[in-house]
């Protein structure tokens, strides 16, 4: 399938496969609007976030649009659950540890926040936020700064901000610079991405 693409397009797929961070997750929860939702996977196709968990017990599954997502569906992974419990218990048993942006009184400040282990960062619905049991189960409860009357921003926004962070500090330990992919399971997904 590689000998199809020209080699640019090649090159692309290859640096973007290599920059890849498996050890950064993302959970939504029953976030209500599919323009938020496909905003959010553009930015985590942007930070190289290969997967998201989609925990819907209260909404609608939402319908995504290759358009509004920038065909970021595409190149991210989706993996969908019909609970906290089994979301978390997937997440524990591959290692990771979960941060639920919550507005609570015991949420640590995002820069306050070590992203460049293990992570998973749960999002919640633009109106009610993490539910009580995702915010409770979690490791660490997050929180963006915030210095104005408004309490709290468009949870795309919020993504955005979060995982830029998280960048920011995987940049600075060099988390980019080498694949965590060995060389056949490289050469494997490169294949798959070229059949896309």
């Amino acid at each position: 399938m590689k000998k199809f693409k020209s080699e640019k397009r090649l090159i692309k797929i290859t640096n973007t496969l290599k920059r890849r961070q498996y050890d950064l997750m993302v959970v939504l929860e029953n976030i209500h609007d599919p323009h938020n939702v496909s905003a959010i996977f553009r930015t985590c196709d942007a930070v190289g976030i290969p997967k998201v968990s989609l925990v819907y017990t209260i909404e609608k599954f939402p319908k995504i649009g290759k358009k509004s997502s920038a065909s970021a569906f595409k190149w991210v992974e989706r993996q969908k659950f019909t609970s906290i419990d089994s979301c978390y218990s997937e997440l524990r048993k591959n290692g990771f540890k979960i941060f639920a942006s919550s507005i609570s009184n015991d949420s640590k400040s995002i820069y306050d926040i070590d992203f460049t282990g293990k992570v998973a960062i749960v999002l919640g619905n633009e109106h009610r936020g993490v539910s009580e049991q995702a915010e409770k189960s979690a490791d660490e409860r997050i929180m963006i700064p915030m210095f104005g009357m408004v309490q709290s921003l468009n949870v795309s926004v919020a993504a955005a901000i979060i995982l830029y962070e998280a960048a920011r500090q995987r940049i600075g330990k060099g988390k980019y610079d080498k694949p965590q992919l060995n060389h056949s399971e490289l050469e494997k997904l490169i294949e798959l991405w070229c059949s896309k």
